[in-house]
């Protein structure tokens, strides 16, 4: 097996992104990397938005824009969304669903593809726009936005490791 440490040492957020869609193929690797994470008593609570409908991702964008207070795309130009929810019924179902974008964010990495974690998918997913986003795609339950994998082609060459501090692991022999 593929040592898997030069993916996780040498991954970065990404934070400016190409135009061009990524292929069908290789959002569904991500999307796959993102369904075989570990779940609490794998109750398998997250389920995944695919978004790639432009409007959609652009209307998700503006919530998150004026939720932050600011005046630009918090997702960073990037093309796919990948919005990560859980079953709040399940104990475990932000971890489960914080393990699912983790899993996605190295995949891409490894495909060539960039990505970043962005966060406040639960605040998007309490307004009425994103409950009848739900709503529209015959997802009933209790939800909770976890949080989003955005992706695509990046636009930025990817920076060097920033030293991990010094006092990070403690050993209990």
């Amino acid at each position: 097996m593929e040592d898997i440490l030069n993916t996780i040492v040498s991954r970065r957020s990404v934070k400016k992104y190409k135009e061009t869609m990524p292929s069908d193929e290789e959002i569904n690797k991500v999307i796959k990397a993102g369904i075989y994470a570990p779940s609490g008593k794998n109750k398998q609570a997250p389920i995944i938005l695919a978004i790639k409908n432009k409007q959609i991702r652009d209307d998700l964008s503006k919530i998150l824009a004026d939720f932050r207070g600011v005046d630009r795309d918090p997702f960073y130009g990037a093309p796919v969304v990948l919005v990560v929810l859980a079953d709040k019924s399940v104990s475990t179902h932000v971890y489960d669903g914080s393990v699912v974008i983790e899993n996605m964010l190295l995949e891409c990495h490894s495909i060539g593809l960039g990505a970043c974690w962005i966060h406040h998918a639960k605040e998007i997913f309490e307004t009425s726009y994103g409950k009848n986003l739900l709503k529209s795609l015959g997802i009933d339950g209790e939800y909770e936005g976890i949080g989003s994998c955005i992706l695509g082609y990046s636009d930025v060459e990817l920076n060097t490791p920033i030293p991990r501090k010094d006092n990070y692991v403690y050993y209990v022999d």
